[in-house]
């Protein structure tokens, strides 16, 4: 990117925070002291919108406003000294970066983190939407609450994240769950310290959700877990509406941070001692088609070869929007590592374009090829949905024979259940339980099967290993990830952990590589 296209950029995009206004999509209700049907009914004669399908799709791409001054509010600074606040994440890496930033924010309030809910006095939960069972947890957890909540009625519990958009759950939350003190949406994290100013001082519950996506505030306060491994939001939302998906309407349209930033943001990890860093995104190679200069995740990748961090990795990946430039940065090796991840959901181009996934059996198995000819050792991994409405068992044997025919080496499986607000929510869930199961498990021995084959390559190899920590099964054996995301456990010195070491295989299983350190190979970056 040249000066021009920057400055072009920034000209468009940027504008200082003292610029927002209140939004029509803005919605700051305190609604405590109500019967459940008054509060719901309050609620949703305001001006919250609920996910709609077709505004959503014809949306327009106005320009994102970018915010370089977020400050926590002089009246709210400190206000949390010698307070615990406890963060509880469900769902992708997203989530758990917005978590990070959260505990940046409640940090330089003063707050301390805690995991014990009973020590703190903020409880937020930070949602997932993307499938039935994460809801139900997140409903399980907020029944727990409730005597903790009348025991201390001052501690504020908060639902935030991708649940909190949806219509249904913040009716059910108001009806049946009136003890919660605040509710908000995935576009408004940066505006945490009001939001508790109001629980903290009101008397009623504050529920802020927008409908309208959100700016970019580039300067938020971060709490990351351990100095190792980091994520980096590149940018926010999705345009690709797969009739499954939820995903749109949580987090909103496409809209891609201004390249750098990102570099900057890297810049830093890396001068800190970063290890690794993951590029995060709902449909991470769309990057930058929303900008207004030519520029996308090819040219960002390009541009992270070049800066003195090991390994880059980045997901989640939209088979759509690989584009040739990617695959041919990512072929030059480096820091830029060949694991990829790229979900294809089913091998059916039927059951894609019900999907509306935009991309055929045909275009997929063209797309891996260009990876493989351009990667020839590179690994595949993948998302299987199976029991979609009408998928009949030919179908589902095209996903099982795709998955053979591309050897992916894992797999993320999944039972299709309906999310409301989906396009495919409206159709009959017309798979038996017990047909999708059985399918499941078949897919699921198959997944195994083919990931115990990889494995066996390893044995006697020698491999670089990222040292996480301790190993969750014994604290006498460290583990961490190969470059191809491979997980190896093994027994070494823990000053070792933070390091990428040299690890001989000796034994390999289904999911993991047992290994030896290789004493005279630890890598110093």
């Amino acid at each position: 990117m040249n000066e021009k296209q920057r400055k072009e950029g920034q000209q468009i995009r940027q504008v200082d925070s003292t610029d927002i206004k209140s939004d029509s999509n803005h919605n700051l209700s305190r609604i405590k002291d109500m019967s459940s049907d008054d509060l719901i009914s309050k609620y949703f004669q305001s001006t919250y919108e609920p996910p709609n399908m077709k505004k959503a799709k014809k949306r327009r791409r106005e320009d994102i406003q970018i915010h370089y001054d977020f400050d926590i509010p002089e009246e709210m600074r400190g206000i949390g000294k010698g307070k615990k606040f406890m963060i509880r994440t469900y769902g992708c890496q997203m989530n758990e970066h917005d978590t990070e930033v959260m505990a940046g924010i409640l940090t330089q309030m003063g707050y301390i983190s805690t995991e014990d809910t009973s020590d703190a006095d903020i409880i937020l939960l930070n949602t997932c939407a993307i499938r039935e069972n994460a809801e139900n947890k997140v409903f399980g957890e907020i029944g727990h609450l409730k005597p903790l909540k009348l025991e201390n009625p001052d501690v504020i519990v908060g639902i935030c994240g991708c649940m909190s958009q949806e219509e249904s759950v913040v009716n059910r939350i108001l009806k049946k769950h009136p003890f919660i003190d605040l509710i908000f949406g995935t576009h408004n994290i940066h505006r945490l310290p009001q939001l508790i100013k109001e629980a903290m001082f009101g008397k009623e519950m504050v529920v802020e959700v927008w409908s309208k996506e959100g700016d970019i505030i580039e300067n938020l306060p971060k709490v990351r877990k351990g100095k190792i491994k980091a994520w980096v939001n590149i940018m926010y939302g999705c345009d690709k509406f797969c009739t499954y998906c939820i995903v749109p309407y949580t987090r909103g349209k496409e809209r891609s941070r201004m390249p750098e930033d990102i570099i900057q943001e890297v810049r830093h990890l890396a001068a800190q001692g970063y290890k690794e860093v993951t590029l995060l995104g709902q449909n991470v190679n769309a990057y930058g088609k929303d900008l207004e200069f030519e520029y996308g995740l090819g040219e960002l990748m390009d541009e992270m070869r070049k800066i003195d961090i090991p390994r880059v990795r980045f997901t989640t990946s939209h088979p759509r929007d690989f584009d040739d430039h990617l695959i041919e940065v990512i072929a030059k090796g480096g820091n830029l590592l060949d694991h990829i991840h790229l979900p294809v959901q089913s091998g059916s181009s039927d059951i894609l374009r019900v999907m509306a996934r935009r991309y055929t059996r045909e275009d997929y198995l063209k797309l891996v090829k260009k990876i493989k000819d351009a990667m020839p050792n590179v690994t595949l991994t993948t998302d299987i949905i199976v029991g979609f409405p009408n998928e009949t068992d030919e179908q589902f044997e095209e996903t099982m024979t795709l998955m053979e025919e591309v050897g992916f080496e894992s797999a993320y499986t999944f039972i299709y259940s309906p999310r409301e607000g989906t396009p495919s929510a409206r159709w009959e869930d017309n798979i038996p339980m017990e047909v999708k199961k059985e399918r499941l498990q078949r897919l699921n021995k198959l997944v195994n099967d083919q990931s115990a084959e990889a494995m066996k390559k390893y044995q006697d190899q020698v491999v670089k290993v990222l040292v996480e920590g301790e190993s969750k099964k014994d604290p006498d054996v460290l583990s961490g990830y190969t470059d191809k995301n491979k997980l190896v456990n093994f027994r070494a010195p823990k000053d070792l952990i933070g390091q990428i070491v040299e690890v001989k295989v000796v034994n390999t299983k289904t999911w993991t590589l047992d290994g030896e350190l290789v004493e005279a190979a630890v890598e110093v970056k």
